[in-house]
């Protein structure tokens, strides 16, 4: 399924119109903060989906039952881009393992091609997986990173997470994703231009985050 939180009103829509202001991303620090913002709201939806079990702890005053997740979720997300949005999924499941990918867009030419060169994460192996990448374009980095995820053990499920989403890259993902999974986004946007970025889009999420690279 897929999941957009743009489909209701509600103040992560000031958060998004902040990060797509090309006035307002002159301020790196504020572009960053609205990123976890909106990564600590998306991360509290996502919450709303996982398995929960009856646990009992000690109050001052007394015994009392309560839910807690079954399982916590183990959050991986795509360097360097993603880092800020992490963070904010940090906030919420912060018991969390994490996991960490070097995946990045090879320019030129007419197709896209993923480079993955850095993997680093615990066991996934029937675990509840949150990839985390500010940008769904073409889909392929999300695909890529899965199927060399699968090497560190199947997940149950796998969240994707973004903040922003094109149909062209949902629409891969849907076709080509090895194991059960949902799409988490703040906003489906338009389209991809003939350069495979997302139209309205914001930019390059790391370049406006950290500065631009060579």
């Amino acid at each position: 399924m897929v999941f957009n939180l743009s489909d209701q009103n509600s103040v992560v829509k000031q958060y998004l119109s902040e990060v797509r202001d090309k006035a307002l991303q002159r301020d790196p620090s504020r572009f960053r903060r609205n990123m976890e913002r909106m990564g600590f709201i998306l991360a509290y939806e996502i919450s709303k989906q996982l398995t929960y079990t009856k646990s009992v702890v000690e109050t001052p005053l007394a015994q009392t039952e309560v839910d807690v997740p079954a399982s916590l979720p183990v959050l991986i997300t795509v360097l360097r881009a993603g880092l800020p949005f992490f963070n904010g999924f940090l906030d919420v499941f912060d018991q969390s393992p994490c996991g960490f990918i070097g995946a990045y867009r090879k320019e030129g030419g007419e197709a896209v091609t993923i480079n993955l060169d850095y993997l680093a994460t615990p066991s996934l192996e029937g675990r509840d997986v949150l990839l985390i990448d500010p940008m769904l374009a073409t889909g392929l980095s999300f695909t890529r990173s899965v199927q060399s995820l699968l090497a560190r053990g199947r997940p149950r499920k796998v969240y994707i997470a973004a903040l922003v989403a094109a149909p062209d890259g949902i629409n891969h993902i849907e076709k080509n994703m090895p194991v059960p999974f949902d799409i988490w986004t703040v906003a489906i946007d338009e389209r991809l231009n003939d350069k495979f970025y997302i139209v309205p889009g914001l930019g390059d999420a790391g370049d406006l985050s950290f500065g631009e690279k060579l």
